[in-house]
């Protein structure tokens, strides 16, 4: 174990620069994790740990050999997460292979067209490993995966659920290799209720929190679907709504009677 209690060390200068630019995440290929919680999922996931950072106190689960291990005062630590009140532990990992697949073999995937909020986007795909979808595509300038808000709102799904940034015309070559039909959430003429759709093997697109589904990816879907609601509200912010999506969908997956 070491100890460091300069805010000028370089490891803290590393750490400060990936918690601040993307630029330096890619170049680096690590990313931070910014609470016990993502250590424990890094862990258990087999996420690529390479360093942990640590106050005195602390509690820690057993870290495997070849991890750096770093102590450092509350000041330090205050001085590198990203996160407001920071919580005592800070990670680094690897970040995960994002090469798209030759085949998509799943049953379910999402499908984000430039939803911009970090936390959306973590929700969003939380929400996609909460309900069994085998792959989140990014498309069209999606928040960054590794911004350690995005990070934190995937509570740990970001080591389980693949994610892949692509073009759209990417998803649909993809999509199309595989028989894998794209419904989009927005209105057009062949819009159905969403409760009336066959989900059994499908890609789901949800756009943006305020323009929706890009053109270019609309004119990409097989079909488009409504969440019904009240006619008073226009809309759902898009990780509500992919909530709902892929809950119904994830209920075509049950037995029936």
């Amino acid at each position: 174990m070491e100890i460091i209690t300069s805010r000028q060390n370089q490891l803290c200068t590393h750490l400060r620069k990936l918690g601040a630019s993307g630029s330096y995440r890619r170049k680096c290929g690590e990313f931070l994790c910014d609470s016990p919680k993502m250590l424990e999922e890094a862990l258990l996931h087999s996420g690529d740990l390479h360093t942990v950072v640590f106050t005195e106190g602390a509690a820690l689960p057993p870290i495997p050999q070849g991890v750096r291990l770093v102590q450092v005062p509350s000041d330090v630590m205050r001085s590198v997460s990203p996160a407001e009140t920071p919580q005592g532990v800070l990670s680094v990992c690897g970040m995960a292979d994002s090469t798209l697949p030759e085949h998509l073999e799943g049953k379910r995937y999402a499908v984000l067209d430039g939803v911009q909020d970090p936390g959306n986007v973590g929700t969003i795909l939380r929400t996609a490993d909460a309900f069994g979808a085998n792959g989140v595509f990014l498309v069209n300038a999606c928040a960054d995966l590794y911004n350690p808000k995005t990070v934190r709102a995937t509570m740990g799904a970001l080591f389980r659920c693949p994610v892949w940034t692509c073009t759209p015309a990417q998803v649909r070559q993809k999509l199309a290799q595989s028989s894998v039909p794209l419904y989009g959430a927005a209105l057009r003429a062949d819009t159905v209720d969403a409760r009336t759709v066959d989900y059994s093997r499908c890609a789901i697109a949800i756009g943006s929190e305020g323009k929706g589904l890009s053109a270019e990816l609309l004119d990409l879907c097989d079909r488009t679907i409504l969440i019904p609601m009240q006619a008073h509200c226009e809309s759902l912010n898009a990780a509500a709504a992919a909530t709902v999506l892929l809950w119904e969908a994830a209920r075509d997956d049950e037995p029936h009677e």
